[in-house]
Formats: C-alpha cells, sequence, structure tokens
C-alpha cells in the first residue's frame, strides 16, 4: 500500500513537471522576457485605411494570448517589424457574360523577426493569405471587416509558428 502511494506521488510529479516542457499553443521555451511589435506601415499599392492598425494590434495580442512574454514599447527581447506590402482584390472565374463569378482577396506582410538572444532564429519573410467571395459584389463594411479579420487571423498564426512554435 505505502509503496502505491509513493508511485502515485511520483507519476504526479512527473505529469506536473512535465507540463512546463510542453503547452498547447505549441511555442517551445524561449530565453526572452519581452518582446516588441513596431507598427506595421501599409505600402501596398492598393490602401484599405486602418489595416495596418489592425495587423499591429492583432499579431500582439496572438503572442500576449499564446506566451507569458510581456509587451515593451522598447528593447525588446523579442522584435517583430514590417510592412503590409499586398491588399488586392483578383477576378478568380469568369462568367459566360465576362464577369466575375467569384474574386479573391489577397493580402500579403513581409515580416522582419529578430531574437536578441538567439541571432539564429531571427529571418525576414513575406507571409500570405486569402479569401474568396462571389464576384458580383464587393466587400465593404461588416463584411470586408471579417475578411480581413480571417485573413490577419490566419497571417499573424503563421508568424507566431515560424518565430515562437518553430512548426
Amino acid at each position: 500500500m505505502k509503496f502505491l502511494k509513493i508511485l502515485s506521488i511520483f507519476i504526479l510529479a512527473l505529469c506536473v513537471n512535465s507540463c512546463s516542457v510542453y503547452n498547447f499553443t505549441g511555442a517551445k521555451p524561449i530565453d526572452a522576457k519581452t518582446f516588441q511589435v513596431n507598427y506595421f506601415q501599409n505600402n501596398a499599392e492598393l490602401i484599405e485605411p486602418g489595416i495596418e492598425r489592425k495587423f499591429t494590434i492583432k499579431l500582439q495580442e496572438i503572442i500576449q494570448n499564446q506566451t507569458n512574454l510581456n509587451l515593451t514599447n522598447s528593447n525588446g527581447d523579442l522584435l517583430y517589424e514590417g510592412e503590409i506590402v499586398e491588399y488586392r482584390t483578383t477576378p478568380m472565374q469568369a462568367t459566360a457574360a465576362q464577369t466575375a463569378a467569384q474574386s479573391r482577396l489577397t493580402i500579403s506582410v513581409m515580416v522582419r523577426f529578430n531574437n536578441k538572444n538567439k541571432e539564429a532564429d531571427n529571418f525576414e519573410k513575406r507571409f500570405s493569405f486569402y479569401r474568396d467571395y462571389e464576384g458580383s459584389t464587393l466587400p465593404t463594411g461588416s463584411v470586408l471587416n471579417d475578411y480581413i479579420d480571417e485573413i490577419f487571423e490566419r497571417i499573424t498564426q503563421d508568424v507566431f509558428n515560424e518565430s515562437l512554435a518553430k512548426w
């Protein structure tokens, strides 16, 4: 009976200890305490007002929600910076009347990531995603905002995976 108690305590201790090695977001343990996200300028040829602010905030939020790093305005251990380089709508399928049956909204962001403590992790990479929609209408208002949110959710998750999760 005493052996079972000791074995149970040992197994419990092992389980609790293993939580420090793995977390549910997939982020690997990193030698950093702070991160900084500089404002992402909108350098796309076609400008949609406000998306640069929205992207910057979404990137800050995903890192805060999926890690225990603290956001800082300067001298962060991890630095994210870059610009929105593409915002475009393109027809994907045509109808017999030569109008667009389906269109695609594509947004691309160039991201530069710097890790002060481990320079081997640094990268500069373009991240892109799209949302298809019916070509007979141009998305505006809340529909357009929903499409942009969907695209930015995917791009920020890809940036997080590339920089911290190493997937």
